[in-house]
C-alpha cells in the first residue's frame, strides 16, 4: 500500500522545480554557492568512504548515531531506555518498547545532520559568524552523506531492524521517509522552494497515477 506513496514522493521530488521556467529551478540550484559547499561536503566524505581511511573512526560515530535515534525515537513513542551500548562492531539499546518507527527512525533521520543544524539554529541566534552559512552547508553535506552511505552499507548486512517488522516492508519505510527528508531539507534550505510548491507537485502526481489507474482499468475491461 505503500509504494504508490513512494512513486508519488519521488515524482514530485524530481519535478519540483517543473513550474519553475522547465527545469531552471535544478539548474539554478546546481550553480548556486549553497549547493558547492553542500557537494564539497559530500565529496569528501565519499572519499574517506570509499578509501576505507577512518574507517573505524566514522563507523563508531555512525553506530552512535544509530543507537542514539533509537533511545530518541523510545522516548518519543512513551518508552523506557536502560541503558545503551556502543562500540565500531555494532550497538544495541535496552529498552521495553519497540515498534516499525523506533526501529527504523536511523535509517532515515540523520542524525549528525540535526545536531549540526540545531548547533547552527543556537549559535545563530547569538552571534554572527563570518562564512556561518558556507560552514553550514559543508557541515549538513558531509553529514547527510555519512548518514546515507553507512547506512547503504549497514541494510545489506542481516540487520535485525528490518526483520523485526519485515524486511521488504522496512526497505519501503526507508526509501519513502529518505525521499521525505531530502524534499524537507530542500524547502528548508532554498529560498525559492516553498512548501506551496513541493504540495502542489504532489497533487499533480497523485492526480497522473489515479489517472493512470483509471486507463488500466479501462484498458482492462
Amino acid at each position: 500500500m505503500l509504494l504508490p506513496f513512494c512513486a508519488i514522493t519521488t515524482r514530485a521530488l524530481l519535478n519540483v522545480g517543473a513550474s519553475q521556467d522547465q527545469g531552471a529551478f535544478w539548474r539554478s540550484l546546481v550553480i548556486s554557492e549553497h549547493f558547492l559547499y553542500f557537494a564539497i561536503g559530500c565529496v569528501l566524505m565519499m572519499g574517506w568512504f570509499f578509501t576505507g581511511l577512518l574507517e573505524r573512526l566514522f563507523l563508531y560515530f555512525y553506530v552512535l548515531g544509530h543507537e542514539l535515534t533509537h533511545a530518541l525515537f523510545v522516548y518519543a513513542c512513551g518508552g523506557k531506555v536502560g541503558g545503551i551500548h556502543v562500540t565500531a562492531d555494532g550497538g544495541y539499546v535496552m529498552t521495553n518498547k519497540s515498534n516499525a518507527l523506533i526501529a527504523l527512525s536511523p535509517y532515515f533521520v540523520p542524525f549528525w545532520s540535526v545536531v549540526i543544524l540545531g548547533i547552527s539554529t543556537v549559535i545563530g541566534l547569538f552571534y554572527q559568524i563570518p562564512h556561518h552559512d558556507h560552514a553550514l552547508y559543508f557541515l549538513v553535506g558531509f553529514s547527510w552523506s555519512f548518514h546515507l552511505l553507512w547506512t547503504l552499507w549497514m541494510i545489506p548486512r542481516d540487520q535485525p531492524d528490518l526483520k523485526e517488522n519485515g524486511v521488504f516492508f522496512s526497505l519501503v519505510v526507508i526509501y519513502l521517509a529518505n525521499v521525505i527528508v531530502i524534499s524537507i531539507l530542500l524547502c528548508l534550505a532554498l529560498e525559492n522552494l516553498s512548501w506551496g510548491h513541493w504540495s502542489s507537485e504532489f497533487y499533480n502526481s497523485w492526480d497522473h497515477l489515479i489517472n493512470f489507474i483509471r486507463k488500466l482499468d479501462i484498458s482492462g475491461i
